[in-house]
């Protein structure tokens, strides 16, 4: 894919519920993946990747939370192969980080009530414990509010990612 779009003709093309579709792996609140594809065609990548953030912030946490329903808990065993691919270093990590990892999840989930989530790509398996030891220091809405901003990192990676392979 190049920068001004080659990967989104075919994305831009594709019938509406299998647009639908494709949006929904890669974010699966259905709010969402509907508005998104309804906004096409995006004219650039970007234009995409600004809309998908806009809708993203305007998402009702009930939404939010069915977007978080498609996120395996990191360190738990990927359930699809972009979980896997992002959560690739905790695969080879320490069985104590992948055990601490494990353990700070059920004190976040109890904290905050739904799954630690982080932009996990590129990121060591001791890295995303640092991160979730340091966001369970958070208020509740502060952690909403950083959670929102992992999503839209992590729907960005998975955005480009169909575009390219669209192309």
């Amino acid at each position: 894919m190049t920068q001004d779009g080659e990967g989104l003709a075919p994305f831009n093309a594709l019938p509406e519920t299998d647009a639908v579709a494709a949006l929904l792996d890669c974010c699966s609140a259905p709010g969402w993946a509907r508005a998104v594809a309804s906004g096409r065609p995006y004219a650039t990548v970007e234009v995409l990747l600004e809309t998908a953030d806009t809708v993203l912030a305007e998402l009702s946490e009930s939404e939010i939370d069915r977007a978080l329903d498609g996120h395996p808990r990191i360190g738990d065993r990927p359930d699809t192969a972009a979980s896997a691919r992002e959560q690739a270093a905790v695969a080879t990590a320490a069985d104590s980080i992948r055990a601490a990892l494990a353990e700070g999840n059920r004190a976040y989930e109890q904290r905050f009530g739904h799954i630690y989530l982080v932009c996990a790509t590129g990121k060591s398996g001791a890295e995303l414990l640092e991160l979730l030891h340091a966001r369970l220091g958070n208020d509740p809405q502060t952690e909403r509010r950083v959670m929102r901003t992992e999503l839209a990192k992590i729907n960005r990676i998975r955005l480009r990612r169909l575009l390219g392979a669209a192309a």
